[in-house]
């Protein structure tokens, strides 16, 4: 009895180390065989593509055939993923790159875009976009629906501030459909130019603090209470008097609105990018209701004196210069 179960325990491990070294010999020969496998199709899957617009397969794929790295004809053995990716990773409208290759000779490649919040378009020359990780993105000649930013917009301006404000606009379907442009004059005040009617509207200088997530907060508040303003003024103001009366719209003070009437010569601007004078004899005051708190139109010039004392220790930045054309109509189109 005691040698039967000798026999069977050595049986057993005779089978045991045959099914190991099988395995060892085999896998190899099978790993060698899979590496001369031809690649025969390149799967190129691009998230986001139907929103922004910058990237499309053609252009990945001429990236790697220029770099040698396009897998299509190549055994999977000579296909290095790792290297696929960086190439990928380096191009300008790249977030993140992930390749593989399967045993029947498919190469997958998955990318994600960067997601561009806002086009400068600067006084000095600079054209480019800035994303939302407040990084500078290259233009292209692809199109993108973004707004505009002109004006007096350095690239530090431009990822500290410009690229926050892009982002809360765009995050609201409201104000993203109603702003066409943004202009930052010299003293960096923020001026917007509409869709409706022909007027520029004067918001006041963006809020700065210490940290970047409180500046965040603080321009998500200041934008609020701006547009909640302009949109009162709009349905209780304009509504009435007409929408092409005034040329130009001044609400950085709280205690009322400041309007420039348009004369017969000249229309409201658009992409201004001069200092911004004081205001004329045509700028008006237009006072809030005290019944309804509801900005009515004032052309009496009856406005509150604290708030016009302000108006003259601010320099009256309230005035447009209607020298300068807009450019390609308002939204991006590269």
């Amino acid at each position: 009895m005691k040698a039967n179960w000798k026999k069977i325990l050595f049986i057993t491990l005779d089978i045991i180390i045959a099914s190991y070294l099988a395995v060892v010999f085999v896998m190899p020969r099978d790993k060698k065989k899979d590496n001369k496998t031809v690649c025969k199709t390149v799967n190129i899957d691009i998230a986001d593509k139907a929103t922004n617009g910058f990237l499309d397969a053609e252009i990945l794929q001429r990236r790697l055939v220029k770099s040698g790295l396009y897998p299509k004809g190549k055994t999977l053995g000579e296909i290095d993923t790792r290297t696929i990716e960086e190439s990928l990773r380096k191009t300008p409208f790249v977030q993140t790159a992930e390749c593989h290759k399967t045993q029947g000779g498919n190469v997958y490649i998955k990318v994600t875009q960067r997601m561009p919040v806002i086009r400068i378009m600067a006084e000095n020359g600079d054209d480019y976009y800035v994303d939302d990780n407040d990084r500078i993105m290259p233009k292209s000649h692809y199109t993108s629906d973004l707004i505009i930013a002109t004006g007096n917009i350095s690239r530090s301006f431009a990822t500290e501030y410009m690229s926050l404000l892009g982002r809360i606009i765009m995050n609201n379907k409201l104000w993203s459909d109603l702003i066409e442009q943004i202009n930052v004059n010299n003293e960096q005040g923020i001026e917007i130019v509409p869709r409706l009617g022909d007027h520029i509207v004067y918001l006041g200088k963006l809020p700065k603090a210490k940290s970047r997530k409180k500046t965040e907060e603080e321009i998500n508040s200041f934008m609020q209470r701006k547009m909640d303003r302009l949109m009162k003024f709009y349905k209780f103001g304009l509504s009435q008097v007409g929408w092409n009366k005034y040329s130009y719209i001044d609400i950085q003070f709280d205690n009322q609105i400041i309007c420039k009437k348009k004369d017969n010569t000249a229309h409201a601007h658009r992409h201004p990018v001069t200092p911004s004078p004081t205001p004329d004899n045509n700028s008006q005051p237009a006072a809030a209701s005290p019944a309804n708190n509801n900005p009515q139109p004032n052309d009496n010039g009856n406005a509150q004196a604290n708030a016009n004392s302000k108006a003259k220790a601010n320099g009256g930045n309230a005035q447009a210069n209607a020298s300068k054309p807009k450019p390609n109509g308002g939204k991006a189109k590269p």
